[in-house]
């Protein structure tokens, strides 16, 4: 492969689709829910191809944030725009073509669909320097990587109804949690940097605090079978979710970076196995 095309494969990070499956699995959830079976299948691909495309975006957008910072860390020194290899100018002109690609796809939808999805384009701009101002960066993450919910209830049924943002609830409480994992693996660079994250605001106490996230969203997701109607199967992948969320607890309990990641690239046997719970509920229900 070209060794410029390779960069700025790196450069959207699609060697690494952990992140486009972390934003996929939710939006399908919701896709599937709003249906209440299967979706209508322009919508699927718009909707799939949309995360692909602003993910690919958001990862582009937090290099040129971080470019700076990114060659202090052992872990992300080499990526191609810090490491010289792509250009600040480059980069911003790459995020600005995927996101207009992702708009041109949401124009296939309904108005209020267009409409949503000005408020994701706001927050995958603004997540990338939230590290500089809060300690809760993986809150706004969860917001951007969440806003493909409502949005998916707004293409499928033209509303967005209640379950809708009691999904978007358990997005936001799920990545909040897996990416406190991520976090923990740079929490020390991060303290040196003067940079902000969940992990570091909880401190010792972070194992506690993202098992009640994981908690809360597994509450979340109990309570978005009953409104929906799903059935046993879907309440068994909740709690085939729960032992992945414990084998996840036991995966950070020393703290160590290569289990911490681990623990977060294990989140997306959770997401799957929550969709796959909902696909075969309502095939056997039909």
């Amino acid at each position: 492969m070209n060794s410029r095309l390779r960069d700025y494969l790196h450069l959207m990070r699609l060697n690494r689709p952990i992140g486009i499956f972390l934003l996929l699995w939710p939006t399908l959830w919701a896709l599937w829910v709003a249906a209440g079976g299967v979706p209508d299948i322009k919508l699927l691909v718009v909707f799939v191809l949309g995360v692909v495309l602003m993910r690919s975006a958001g990862c582009v957008l937090n290099d040129y944030a971080d470019r700076d910072f990114d060659r202090h860390v052992e872990r992300t020194q080499d990526r191609p725009l810090t490491a010289g290899r792509i250009t600040p100018r480059a980069a911003l002109v790459l995020a600005a073509v995927l996101c207009l690609l992702a708009f041109a796809l949401v124009l296939l939808t309904n108005r209020l669909t267009v409409q949503m999805s000005f408020g994701a384009m706001l927050l995958a701009a603004i997540y990338p320097f939230m590290k500089r101002h809060t300690h809760l960066p993986q809150v706004v993450l969860g917001a951007a990587f969440g806003w493909a919910v409502p949005m998916a209830f707004a293409a499928q049924t033209g509303t967005v109804p209640q379950i809708a943002w009691l999904m978007f609830t358990a997005k936001v409480l799920w990545a909040t949690a897996y990416d406190t994992m991520y976090a923990m693996v740079d929490r020390e660079d991060d303290r040196v940097l003067g940079l902000k994250s969940t992990a570091i605001l909880f401190g010792d106490a972070d194992r506690i605090v993202i098992g009640l996230l994981q908690v809360m969203v597994l509450f979340c997701l109990a309570m978005i079978g009953y409104q929906a109607g799903l059935g046993v199967i879907y309440y068994v992948a909740v709690v085939l979710a729960a032992l992945l969320a414990i084998y996840q607890q036991l995966l950070i309990r020393y703290r160590e970076r290569d289990a911490c990641f681990q623990a977060f690239l294990n989140n997306n046997w959770f997401g799957l196995v929550i969709w796959l719970g909902i696909v075969i509920d309502y095939y056997y229900s039909a």
